[in-house]
């Protein structure tokens, strides 16, 4: 596994435990949606959250945020249409973004929700 995919994976853990503490109820994880995937689909409450996590070491290049585009939003939101046409759930839909810089055994996490 190459460096980067052990960062994304670590981070996605942290990720996940973090909203799990929250009170989130985990759905899927690295949901297949075509070639690509949604890390985190979960409840909070009576909201279905896709969650997408973005992993970085440093801002060298700026926050792990903004590397999420406005084709990446488009792409999960197609994501979220065919997730709730195969599972048909009745509640509201909500994206968020968990961002986290990780250095070594520390961390700062940043939880946006409603990103978009």
């Amino acid at each position: 596994m190459s460096n980067r995919m052990a960062l994304g994976k670590r981070g996605e853990d942290i990720a996940l435990q973090y909203l799990l503490k929250k009170g989130f109820k985990l759905l899927e994880k690295n949901w297949r949606f075509h070639h690509k995937e949604v890390d985190i689909i979960a409840l909070d409450g009576q909201d279905l959250v896709f969650v997408e996590v973005k992993t970085r070491s440093n801002e060298r290049y700026g926050s792990p945020e903004e590397a999420i585009d406005n084709r990446k939003q488009q792409y999960l939101i197609a994501a979220a249409e065919a997730y709730t046409l195969y599972r048909n759930p009745d509640v509201n839909i909500r994206f968020d973004i968990v961002s986290i810089i990780l250095r070594a055994d520390c961390y700062s996490i940043d939880h946006i929700e409603d990103a978009f």
